[in-house]
Formats: C-alpha cells, sequence, structure tokens
C-alpha cells in the first residue's frame, strides 16, 4: 500500500472557515510524505472534475477523508462531491450495481463494489465534546461516532468495495479548542497513522 489519496472535507461557510480540517490535511500530508508514500489531496471546498476524482479513486490504494460533522452529517460540498464522484464512478472503478440479480433481488444487495483490496479512513473532526458519545445520559446515548453518525458513510465505502481501517475523532473543537489541546491530537494522531499505516506498509 503506497499510494494515499486525501479527501480533506473542510468547508468555508458561516462560521467555518474549514481551518482546523486544512492543518489535519497538512498533518496527514506530511506525515505520509516523509514515510515514503506517494499523495494525492483533493479540498472539496474547490471545484473538481468528478471523472478526474474518480481517477484518484481507481489509482489509490487508500482513501483518507477528513471531515467536520455539521448538524450530524458530512457539510453539503462533501456530500456533493461523493453523489457526483460515486455516479461518475458508475461502471468506471467504484461500483458496477447494487450486486443483485433479478432473478433473486431479495439478496446480495450490497456487493457491486469495484474497488475491493483497496481501504478506506474516515477522520471527523466535531464541536461535541468525547464525553457527549460515552458518558450515561448524554447526547449520544453512549454511541459511538462510527455505529451512529458515521455509519452511513462507511455502509456507502463498504458499497464500493473498500475496507475500512480505524479513523481518528477529534473533539471538542470550538470552545476548548487550547493550543495544548490541538499539540496533544497532533501527537496522538500522528502516532495513529504510525500504527496503522506504516506498520501496514511494511508488512506488506
Amino acid at each position: 500500500m503506497n499510494k494515499i489519496f486525501i479527501i480533506n472535507g473542510g468547508q468555508t461557510f458561516a462560521h467555518s472557515g474549514g481551518a482546523f480540517n486544512n492543518t489535519l490535511t497538512g498533518w496527514t500530508k506530511e506525515t505520509l510524505e516523509q514515510s515514503g508514500f506517494e499523495v494525492r489531496v483533493t479540498s472539496t471546498n474547490n471545484e473538481f472534475d468528478p471523472i478526474q476524482e474518480v481517477e484518484n479513486f481507481k489509482w489509490a490504494d487508500m482513501i483518507i477523508y477528513n471531515t467536520p460533522i455539521w448538524w450530524f452529517q458530512v457539510p453539503n460540498r462533501l456530500k456533493k462531491y461523493i453523489d457526483e464522484v460515486f455516479t461518475a464512478g458508475h461502471q468506471n472503478g467504484i461500483y458496477a450495481s447494487d450486486g443483485r440479480s433479478r432473478k433473486n433481488p431479495a439478496i446480495n444487495y450490497g456487493t457491486g463494489g469495484l474497488m475491493h483490496g483497496k481501504k478506506y479512513m474516515v477522520n471527523s473532526t466535531w464541536n461535541a465534546p468525547e464525553t457527549a458519545f460515552t458518558l450515561p445520559g448524554e447526547f449520544f446515548d453512549q454511541t459511538s461516532v462510527d455505529d451512529g453518525i458515521l455509519f452511513g458513510f462507511h455502509k456507502m465505502n463498504q458499497f464500493a468495495g473498500l475496507e475500512r481501517i480505524d479513523g481518528f475523532h477529534f473533539h471538542d473543537l470550538e470552545k476548548n479548542a487550547t493550543a495544548e489541546r490541538i499539540n496533544n491530537y497532533h501527537l496522538e494522531y500522528v502516532k495513529h497513522l504510525d500504527q496503522i499505516l506504516i506498520e501496514e506498509k511494511q508488512n506488506v
């Protein structure tokens, strides 16, 4: 696994400037390039060509999504990106069909992906503190980010045939984004990349 495609879902909208996701994408790119990976980066805040983006998916061994969570969903530009790029990837490297046959349409839904052998990671950024997901009585009812808000996003990637690698979730980035916490997150995230991606490269 040598080729990594990073999708920066940070978006300029209302009070959000996408600054932390830009920083996160920089951390990701720098860490991977220093370890010998080939890296391509797309920002959904910019205009894009869906056909070219499909080629980036086809080129990559792994896709890394960096995204904020807005109103318990990914931002509208990232959703637009997925809608247009995955549509352009129909029978063109991303998916062939929904996997079912007309003879027995009740089974095999979600098995028509064309990206088998490739992997993906989702890193998300939040205003919500981590305790909102873990403490009894708090807002997310002790449901994790991946089993809750990102469940559909993971299924989208599974539909395309991609294999999930654990991502990293950054919490409490508005009311408690101190320089010390950001620095600690940087160190923890780089360690996460080292453990998962760099070790995997060495084991190929």
